[in-house]
């Protein structure tokens, strides 16, 4: 039937689909049938890429080569956070009770490249900017950590999600188990994310090199939410327990993600504090989600729309960043400075560049106009 009313008038629709190549997308059944087509052809041809070096001429700059105490960055990949449920940025529930109490920098107005973990999170890491960006194109290439590494960084990935999408492909990324904090989790084989504490806080205590760690987290990965945080955290109610979210109501739903929002405040909270008391290390924290989530809002639910229709709520994501007095003076940054940049509009697009400057790394990869804490220095 597809077919004969395509042909019924195929110059009129080619010359459509031509131009506008999204309705594909949304034509059943067609839709699975080109799209099932379309990744054995990536798959295909990402298996004989060949990936070329980034950042070749990374080393450390000035202020990173001063003698001290090792550097800890701790990039935190928050996973499905939406701004518009952070009472940072303005919302009506208190979601961030404990960051708000920090010396924090929250950016209100972030954009993510994508709308699901396959893209946004390798994407984030590239040095291709979300319009340059593909999936070979981020297999073909080095990324962040690559750089970090090259320029004297132990770095390592820890996660607890599903995977590093291949961003730590030349690392050896670490998957969080009950073996590294038990009471963290309870729930089923899953663990929420007070399981990456106790590990860092014993990396902390012994680390001799500059070191990166990240930390994928499961976050407010729904349609679980109420996995996601400890029951003595569920502290808006009553709160969806089930993945059928037709069985919930509307406010069962936002209840149990805003929970999910809280343990992530609290978890941030208690990493900025257990980086802070480490006087040993010279810490920071950079905490970006990958992506938003929708919560029924023009009867969309989670994530992972096709980018001519995703809605705000699934691209715009909250951004963290904190830096310990030690870091600020170590790398000569103004906070103030910093803050003045908080409201302006960002994305994805900036973490590549922003924490090569943020620890001092010296290389042509790194792009100036791109990395936020470039204005914020001395001379600058």
């Amino acid at each position: 039937m597809v077919v004969g009313i395509l042909f019924a008038n195929f110059k009129g629709y080619s010359a459509v689909l031509r131009e506008r190549k999204e309705l594909l997308a949304s034509a059943q059944p067609l839709a699975p049938v080109a799209a099932a087509a379309r990744y054995a052809r990536m798959m295909l041809k990402s298996s004989t890429i060949v990936v070329a070096t980034t950042g070749a001429d990374a080393k450390p700059g000035p202020l990173l080569s001063k003698s001290g105490p090792p550097v800890l960055l701790v990039i935190v990949a928050g996973e499905t956070a939406r701004a518009a449920n952070w009472s940072l940025g303005g919302y009506g529930r208190e979601t961030n009770p404990m960051l708000a109490a920090r010396d924090i920098l929250y950016f209100s107005n972030v954009s993510s490249c994508g709308t699901a973990t396959a893209v946004s999170l390798p994407c984030m890491f590239s040095p291709l900017t979300q319009a340059d960006y593909s999936y070979t194109g981020g297999l073909s290439n080095e990324n962040l950590l690559d750089v970090l590494g090259r320029a004297g960084f132990k770095v390592e990935w820890w996660d607890n999600n599903t995977g590093d999408k291949a961003v730590a492909a030349r690392f050896s990324p670490v998957f969080m188990t009950e073996k590294d904090s038990p009471e963290h989790c309870q729930k089923g084989n899953e663990c929420n994310d007070g399981v990456f504490l106790k590990r860092l806080t014993e990396l902390s205590q012994t680390m001799t090199q500059n070191t990166v760690v990240v930390l994928h987290q499961i976050g407010s990965h729904g349609p679980s939410y109420w996995l996601r945080y400890p029951d003595d955290r569920e502290v808006f109610t009553p709160a969806c327990k089930t993945p059928d979210l037709a069985a919930c109501s509307a406010q069962e739903i936002v209840n149990a993600y805003d929970n999910t929002i809280l343990y992530t405040d609290q978890t941030l909270a208690e990493t900025i504090d257990m980086l802070d008391a480490q006087g040993r290390v010279i810490p920071a924290l950079y905490y970006v989600s990958d992506h938003g989530e929708s919560l029924g809002e023009g009867g969309l639910y989670l994530h992972g729309a096709p980018a001519f229709m995703a809605p705000t709520e699934q691209t715009h994501v909250p951004m963290v960043l904190w830096m310990s007095a030690r870091f600020r003076e170590r790398f000569a940054l103004d906070q103030a400075c910093l803050a003045k940049e908080t409201g302006n509009a960002v994305s994805h697009d900036n973490m590549f560049s922003t924490v090569l400057g943020l620890v001092d790394v010296s290389t042509t990869a790194r792009n100036p106009a791109l990395d936020l804490t470039a204005p914020c220095r001395p001379g600058a």
